[in-house]
C-alpha cells in the first residue's frame, strides 16, 4: 500500500475503532450494567464462570494493556489474574469509574496514534502484534464480553436492551 493510502487507511481504522468502542460498545456496557443489581453483577454461576463484575474488570485491563500500552505506550501495569480473582462486591459506581478511566486512556491513545505506523509490530502480553491487529483484537474482544454481559442482563430482566431501537433493521437493499 502506498504511503498516502496507508495513512488514509490507518486514519479510517482508528476512527472506526473509536466509533465501535466509544459510541457503541461502552454505552451498551453501561446500559446492561444499569439493569443489574450489585448482587447480580458479582454472582458466579460456578467456579469456572466469571461474574459480570469480573468481565468488566477484565475489559478495563485488556483495553488499558492493549490500547493504552500497546498503542499509546503507557506503562503496562496489568495484573490479569486479579481481574478474575476479585469476588466483589465492588459498587457499580466503582465499576463505572474504572470504565471511565479506561475510556479516557484509550481515547488519548487513539487520538495520538500515528496512522502511518499501524503495520509496525508491538509486544503485548506474550504476543508480537501489529498495531492494526491490536485494534482489531480489542474491538472483537470487547464486543464478545459485552455480548456476554448483555445476555446476563436480558436473562435476568427479560428486557430488550434497545441497542437498535428505532432502527429499521428488517430493511434490505
Amino acid at each position: 500500500m502506498a504511503g498516502e493510502d496507508q495513512d488514509a487507511f490507518g486514519r479510517a481504522l482508528l476512527r472506526e475503532t473509536e466509533r465501535r468502542l466509544f459510541d457503541e460498545l461502552i454505552p451498551r456496557l453501561h446500559r446492561a450494567l444499569s439493569l443489574l443489581s450489585t448482587e447480580e453483577i458479582w454472582r458466579r454461576p460456578n467456579e469456572n464462570t466469571p461474574s459480570v463484575g469480573n468481565l468488566v474488570l477484565h475489559l478495563c485491563g485488556n483495553v488499558r494493556q492493549w490500547i493504552g500500552s500497546g498503542i499509546g505506550g503507557a506503562p503496562d501495569i496489568r495484573r490479569r489474574p486479579e481481574e478474575f480473582a476479585e469476588k466483589g462486591p465492588l459498587p457499580k459506581e466503582d465499576l463505572a469509574r474504572r470504565i471511565g478511566e479506561m475510556e479516557a486512556l484509550a481515547r488519548k491513545a487513539l487520538v495520538e496514534a500515528d496512522p502511518a505506523v499501524l503495520l509496525e509490530s508491538r509486544r503485548v502480553q506474550i504476543f508480537q502484534e501489529s498495531r492494526l491487529a491490536i485494534l482489531v483484537h480489542v474491538v472483537e474482544h470487547f464486543s464478545y464480553h459485552v455480548g456476554q454481559i448483555s445476555y446476563v442482563a436480558k436473562s435476568n430482566r427479560n428486557v430488550d436492551l434497545g441497542y437498535y431501537e428505532g432502527m429499521p433493521l428488517d430493511e434490505t437493499t
